[in-house]
């Protein structure tokens, strides 16, 4: 498999001279499975170019998993190219969003109405399906299998894990680690932290030896306190995670919006000097525009 990444920033984009070297785009990350299956992650405006990069192989055919339907994570499908070009057919992968009672087609249909966009749905070229993805689920895609977990944010968020020929990825979207909303000395501290022990371990072992661990870590240590239940990790606690599961390679993605590229690299580094890493762990670095794993 190989694993690119075209848009690495959270919440906005953030373009200009002090995000050059990491990238200003939102999320999205291209995997190609052995067969060159193309499997996209998120539709962050970083799919722009990536769809300029595939107008040169006409006609695709792409599945595009989106983890969940906030603004940065499907504010570039409007822009995916190949949907107005005939010949193409593009699957559309998500959960069934419990607040508005839709499926992952609006993440489509709202954003393509006149009130926001010049072309319908309607106008599109491409053969688009839509899938509902439920939690839990494995589903084949070609030579891959991708397999869904919940993770925790304030909307429904799916973790993907991809599988092929014995390698594999997992990209967790938007996560913050699960914290009980009690207090120790409070009734039903004891009984939620039960169940959210049993939680993190179905986790960790869906998890477990991945060869490619991308994870939300857009806060500091410091910041978290501030920030927390917006659904949203930190360095440190994604480096730990990836030591307890094992996994080979740490890329820490969804950086802070409001810091440039020499904060970034400042704040991570702290971190890394925290986590003391030894022979063994995993090899930690963080996501850029551009950056290529093959597996």
């Amino acid at each position: 498999m190989k694993v690119r990444f075209w848009g690495v920033r959270g919440s906005i984009p953030s373009p200009g001279s002090a995000t050059v070297r990491y990238g200003g785009n939102t999320t999205c990350i291209e995997v190609r499975t052995d067969e060159d299956t193309l499997i996209i992650l998120d539709a962050g405006t970083g799919i722009y170019p990536l769809a300029m990069s595939l107008l040169k192989s006409l006609p695709i055919e792409a599945h595009i998993f989106i983890t969940h339907t906030h603004w940065d994570h499907i504010q570039g499908l409007p822009f995916f190219v190949p949907l107005f070009i005939p010949g193409n057919r593009v699957h559309v992968h998500g959960a069934w969003d419990v607040v508005s009672g839709q499926g992952i087609e609006q993440a489509m249909n709202v954003q393509l109405q006149y009130s926001f966009f010049p072309v319908r749905e309607a106008e599109l070229k491409a053969r688009v399906d839509y899938n509902i993805v439920s939690v839990g689920e494995t589903l084949p895609v070609n030579d891959a299998l991708i397999t869904t977990f919940l993770m925790n944010h304030p909307v429904v968020n799916l973790g993907y894990r991809i599988d092929c020929n014995g390698r594999s990825v997992f990209f967790t979207g938007d996560h913050e680690v699960w914290n009980n909303i009690y207090a120790p000395d409070e009734e039903g501290w004891v009984d939620y932290e039960r169940m959210l022990d049993e939680r993190r371990r179905e986790f960790e072992d869906a998890i477990r030896g991945v060869d490619v661990l991308i994870s939300d870590s857009a806060y500091t240590e410091s910041e978290y306190p501030a920030k927390r239940g917006w659904g949203h990790g930190t360095y440190d606690q994604s480096i730990a995670l990836a030591r307890r599961v094992g996994a080979r390679r740490l890329v820490c993605t969804h950086h802070e919006p409001t810091r440039n590229d020499d904060q970034l690299e400042k704040v991570f580094g702290e971190a890394l000097a925290r986590a003391a890493l030894t022979e063994g762990d995993p090899q930690v670095m963080l996501a850029r525009e551009g950056l290529e794993i093959e597996l």
